[in-house]
């Protein structure tokens, strides 16, 4: 049996992004609040001096264990779904902070397009326009709505960065100036300005110079070693969770964190949460927590595992279409690029950031004319000087062996040599893209597994080759590329390499009880009392990182929680 512990006011299911704003915002206003993480304890001290990119890049030091747990995947329901036993399209983060700590730092705003896509799209070209099976739908908020949390969570953050010509309106400036434009920064701005396209340089949480944010916390600013992605950084320059939102809700000593906390059963009457479930993974007791107030902000996977799990919601049924616990799982189409290789001039690609980076978004949304184009949506499309870790950059021309002599010669050449232009596309949901629970597979408490049933559609293959030609025309006005490539097909979705930590939906928000999960301060419509925060709530996924408006979303559903407990209860509106 459970050992119960005292009632709190609100219980969070995950301590990253969301998890740590909701914190901060809540005990600020005097909420007590248990954070339940499954993970280990984090700070930057862990951190001094470990470039170890075996360590994190390639073993996966901050990843979830995926012998413990791990989620299975399909590309049709006709096909039996296996689990995914070694890390390939994306990783899953695990402790304090989650993966708001090996992110690269690229904040963009989704687009005004983006949250009434199904209108606009509708407005413009037709209901026609739809594929069969796009289950495509507004957000149940638009941008102007969304603007002011974009603003708090880009504040708090401290993100670097100008303004997007062709994005919303902005009610404030960045609030830190631009990174700095490195040569190849800078041939692509001038290339793409030549084409009359719009650069601007990418919007960064690697901070360009020293910061304090609205929260009095202050941060150093960036040292461009290029360890970002799969590393946490050293200096606190990346804004994360445990440099940021999580110190600010511990200081007002209303916060209590507990790691190694397992969640496994939201507790509830079936009409509101009573609490939740865990275990405690170092002694292996469950422990219960009553709460007033649950708010799941797990990754996506685990907040929409969590409900089906504790039979909270409606399952969503790919069958009928109805149901709306795990329905419009997207992930992102990220194949489409450009690379040239350069044979008499040379870049210092081992120096950079997470998002450094410039960008156009003029092939994003719905910014250029899809009349004759059989896919809606689109990407951003940029270039990015990450910092090319030597073990995990061999890039060489087509044609040249993977391994051996001539091989080693020619990563060894070009390693310096080697320019590549990206996009980042959208990806719509379909009817039978979803997630449900595996009835085979469970995990080491004997829980099933997460299944994932996914697989690109023509609408992203149409997408990917489209932009991928738009590449090849970017670097070619670049010039002095000797040879160029470019790669404009998309074959079936693989599991196996690693293409983007952007998955979405599963727990999608809306302005119905029919179409979706929550309303738009991320409040379940069939749980008052239970909120679900993160990217599970996008209803699609937009040609972005979607950290940005994951952020922004958070603030606003604080705001919603904040309402409610003050309010004693009922539906937000």
């Amino acid at each position: 049996m459970a050992k119960k512990l005292p009632k709190v006011d609100v219980v969070v299911v995950g301590v990253g992004w969301g998890g740590g704003i909701i914190a901060s915002e809540l005990t600020k206003q005097g909420l007590t609040v248990v954070g339940l993480e499954r993970g280990k304890e984090r700070k930057t001290e862990d951190y001094f001096m470990v470039h170890d990119e075996l360590r994190y890049a390639l073993r996966y030091e901050l990843m979830q264990d995926l012998s413990k747990e791990t989620i299975t995947f399909r590309s049709k329901p006709s096909v039996r779904a296996l689990p995914m036993r070694s890390y390939g399209s994306f990783l899953l983060g695990t402790g304090l902070g989650g993966s708001g700590v090996h992110w690269n730092g690229q904040t963009f705003r989704f687009l005004p397009y983006d949250f009434e896509i199904r209108s606009k799209t509708i407005e413009r070209y037709g209901e026609k326009k739809f594929p069969d099976g796009m289950t495509i739908q507004d957000w149940g908020i638009t941008y102007d709505e969304l603007e002011p949390y974009f603003d708090r969570f880009e504040q708090m953050a401290g993100i670097s960065g100008e303004e997007n010509p062709l994005g919303g309106k902005r009610s404030k400036p960045y609030p830190t100036p631009p990174m700095k434009m490195p040569p190849a920064l800078k041939m692509f701005a001038e290339a793409t300005k030549k084409m009359n396209l719009h650069p601007y340089m990418m919007p960064s949480a690697n901070l360009s110079e020293a910061y304090t944010n609205p929260d009095g916390v202050s941060r150093a600013a960036c040292q461009y070693c290029g360890f970002c992605e799969r590393f946490g950084c050293e200096y606190g320059a990346k804004a994360d969770p445990v440099v940021t939102v999580i110190p600010v809700a511990k200081k007002t000593g209303k916060f209590e964190i507990r790691t190694h906390s397992h969640v496994r059963r939201i507790l509830h009457d079936g009409k509101k949460a009573t609490g939740v479930m865990y275990t405690d993974v170092t002694t292996g007791e469950d422990i219960e927590q009553p709460a007033d107030i649950v708010v799941l902000t797990s990754y996506v996977f685990n907040n929409t595992r969590l409900l089906l799990m504790s039979n909270l919601g409606r399952p969503y049924d790919p069958n009928t279409g109805k149901g709306v616990i795990g329905k419009n799982y997207a992930y992102q189409v990220i194949r489409g690029g450009a690379i040239g290789f350069y044979e008499d001039r040379e870049f210092n690609v081992f120096a950079g950031a997470g998002a450094l980076g410039m960008t156009i978004d003029d092939y994003n949304g719905d910014n250029f004319d899809h009349s004759d184009l059989n896919f809606i949506h689109g990407a951003n499309i940029s270039i990015s000087q990450t910092g090319q870790r030597p073990i995990g950059n061999n890039k060489v021309p087509a044609g040249v062996p993977g391994w051996g002599k001539e091989f080693k010669a020619a990563s060894i050449k070009y390693y310096t040599r080697t320019l590549s232009v990206g996009a980042q596309g959208a990806c719509m949901p379909f009817r039978h893209h979803f997630l449900d629970l595996d009835p085979t597979y469970k995990d080491v408490f004997g829980d099933p597994l997460m299944r994932i049933t996914f697989d690109f559609e023509e609408q992203d293959r149409q997408l990917a080759a489209y932009c991928a030609d738009r590449c090849g025309e970017i670097i070619k006005e670049m010039g002095a590329a000797d040879k160029i490539e470019v790669n404009r097909k998309l074959g079936p979705y693989d599991i196996t390499p690693y293409q983007s930590t952007h998955n979405t939906g599963g727990v999608i928000m809306g302005s119905s009880p029919d179409t979706s999960a929550v309303n738009n301060y991320l409040q379940m419509w069939d749980a008052e009392n239970v909120f679900v925060v993160g990217a599970s709530a996008f209803p699609h996924n937009s040609g972005y990182n979607p950290t940005g408006t994951m952020g922004a979303l958070s603030y606003r559903a604080a705001e919603g929680i904040l309402k409610y407990s003050k309010s004693g209860g009922g539906l937000l509106v």
